[in-house]
C-alpha cells in the first residue's frame, strides 16, 4: 500500500530496471489502461547522447518567456526525484506524486499478473506518471527528453511537434549497440512522419543513418552547419555569448546563462527547435523572450557555479564526449589558470578513456576518487589501479573517498585557481549536497 512519499519512491525504485526484449507494447498497454494520457499533447521529443538536459533548459525558459505553458521531463533528478517532472519548472508536489502513484500501483500489479513478460519498469512507471501529470496540468507544450537511445525508449508514443537528437557518441553501448551507426539507428526512432527534426553536430556515420531515416520518412530536417549555424563571440569567457543564423533569426546575438564552450551548440539547437514549435503551432516568434529565456538558463551539474572565488564548477560530465567537451572549455576558457579536477567514474563507462583526456592537460592538478554509485549493480570504478597508465603534467592523486578528496583538492586552492568536480552526474549529486542552502 503506497500511503505517503517514501513509500511511492519505494515502489517507484523498486520496479526492475530493464527487460531483456526491447519492445514498446507493454508501455502502450499500461498507457491504455490508464486511458492514454498521452493523447492530445503537444510535444518536443529530445535525445542525444549529451546536450538533452541543457537543451530542454533552454527550451523551457524560452518558451516560458514566450508566454507558453510547459511541462518538462527529464533524467536523471540531481537533488530529488520530483525534479525530473515539472510544470512550468516548478517541480510535481509531493501530494501529486503520491496520488499518482496510488493511481498506477493496482494498474502495474494488474500488467504484472497478465503480462509474461511481467508488468512496467521503473523508466517506464516514471513516464506513465508524467504523461497522467501532464493529461491533468495540460500545457501548451511538453518537453519530453528521452530515457535511454530512442526507438524503444518509453517516451516514444506520441508524435510530437518537433523532434531534436543533439549528439551522437559512445554511451549505453550495452542496450545501444557498439558502432555509432548503431547508436544512431536508436536515437533516430524518435523521427516521425513529416516531422521536422533538429540535428546537432554528428559524427559522419551517424549523421548518414538519421540522414536516411528522416529522409524516408520524410520528416524535415534542419541540421547545425547546414541549416542554421552559432558561433562564440567571446573567446576565453565561462558565459559564451554568440551569434545565431537560422530559419527566422538573422545574425541574432544572445548571451547564455549556462557555462561551457558545449553549450552553444545546444543554444543553437533549441533557438532552432523553438522557432520551429511556434511556427507550427502558429504561434508568434518573439525574439526579446528567446533573449532572455537563453540569459536567464539555469540546469542543475552542467558547468554549474556553486563558488565564485576560488571558482568551484560542478559538471557531469559521465561520457567519453561529456569529458571532450569539458576538455575543450577547460582549454578555451581555463588555460592560463590552474584547474584542479576531482573526478569519479562508473565502473561501466570508458573511464580509461575519459581520465586519459583530462590527463593529457597540462594546466590539470587530477584527484581521483569514488562514491556509492546509484545502485550495487552499477558501483563506481575502481580509477586508482589505471592512474599508472597515464603521464600527466601533475602526479596524479587517489583520494579513498570523494569527501577526503574535495577537503584535500579545496586546502590547495587559491583564488584564481578552478576547481571542477565531474565524472557521472550521480556523483555531481552527492557533492552538489555540500553547497546546499
Amino acid at each position: 500500500m503506497i500511503q505517503n512519499y517514501d513509500d511511492a519512491l519505494a515502489f517507484i525504485h523498486g520496479r526492475t530496471k530493464f527487460k531483456k526484449v526491447p519492445t514498446l507494447k507493454r508501455m502502450r498497454r499500461f498507457l491504455a489502461e490508464l486511458g492514454n494520457p498521452q493523447n492530445g499533447l503537444h510535444y518536443i521529443h529530445v535525445t542525444g547522447t549529451n546536450g538533452k538536459g541543457s537543451t530542454v533548459a533552454m527550451l523551457r525558459a524560452m518558451l516560458l518567456e514566450s508566454g507558453l505553458t510547459v511541462g518538462s521531463f527529464t533524467s536523471p533528478f540531481i537533488t530529488r526525484f520530483n525534479e525530473r517532472i515539472a510544470y512550468n519548472a516548478e517541480q510535481i508536489s509531493d501530494d501529486d506524486l503520491v496520488r499518482l502513484t496510488q493511481r498506477l500501483e493496482p494498474v502495474v500489479a494488474k500488467l504484472d499478473r497478465e503480462l509474461s513478460s511481467g508488468g512496467p519498469t521503473e523508466f517506464e512507471i516514471d513516464t506513465a506518471l508524467m504523461f497522467c501529470y501532464m493529461a491533468e496540468k495540460n500545457p501548451d507544450v511538453v518537453l519530453l527528453e528521452v530515457g535511454i537511445g530512442g526507438l524503444y525508449d518509453s517516451t516514444n508514443v506520441i508524435t510530437p511537434d518537433v523532434s531534436v537528437i543533439t549528439t551522437v557518441g559512445w554511451d549505453h553501448m550495452k542496450y545501444l549497440g557498439d558502432t555509432l551507426a548503431a547508436i544512431a539507428t536508436q536515437k533516430a526512432g524518435i523521427i516521425k512522419s513529416a516531422t521536422p527534426v533538429v540535428i546537432g553536430q554528428l559524427p559522419e556515420s551517424a549523421r548518414k543513418v538519421i540522414v536516411q531515416t528522416a529522409d524516408k520518412l520524410v520528416a524535415p530536417r534542419y541540421e547545425l552547419g547546414r541549416d542554421f549555424t552559432a558561433h562564440k563571440l567571446n573567446s576565453h569567457a565561462l558565459r559564451a555569448q554568440l551569434q545565431y543564423d537560422g530559419l527566422a533569426i538573422h545574425r541574432g546575438h544572445f548571451r547564455l546563462g549556462l557555462a561551457g564552450d558545449y553549450q552553444v551548440e545546444n543554444a543553437a539547437i533549441a533557438l532552432t527547435a523553438a522557432q520551429l514549435f511556434l511556427q507550427r503551432r502558429g504561434l508568434p516568434l518573439d525574439q526579446a523572450a528567446l533573449r532572455k529565456g537563453l540569459a536567464s538558463s539555469q540546469w542543475p551539474g552542467r558547468m554549474e557555479v556553486v563558488n565564485d572565488a576560488p571558482l568551484v564548477l560542478l559538471d557531469g560530465a559521465h561520457n567519453l564526449p561529456g569529458i571532450q567537451a569539458l576538455v575543450k572549455s577547460i582549454q578555451d576558457d581555463f588555460a592560463d589558470r590552474d584547474v584542479y579536477v576531482l573526478v569519479a567514474i562508473l565502473a561501466d563507462k570508458q573511464y580509461d578513456l575519459m581520465l586519459g583526456e583530462l590527463a593529457s592537460l597540462g594546466n590539470v592538478h587530477l584527484t581521483v576518487t569514488s562514491f556509492a554509485g546509484p545502485g550495487p549493480k552499477r558501483p563506481s570504478a575502481d580509477l586508482a589501479t589505471v592512474v599508472d597508465q597515464f603521464t600527466s603534467r601533475y602526479p596524479i592523486q587517489v583520494a579513498d573517498n570523494w569527501q577526503v578528496g574535495f577537503s584535500q583538492v579545496a586546502g590547495q586552492l587559491s583564488e584564481e585557481d578552478v576547481m571542477i568536480v565531474t565524472g557521472s552526474l550521480y556523483f555531481i549529486a552527492d557533492v552538489r549536497h555540500l553547497f546546499d542552502d
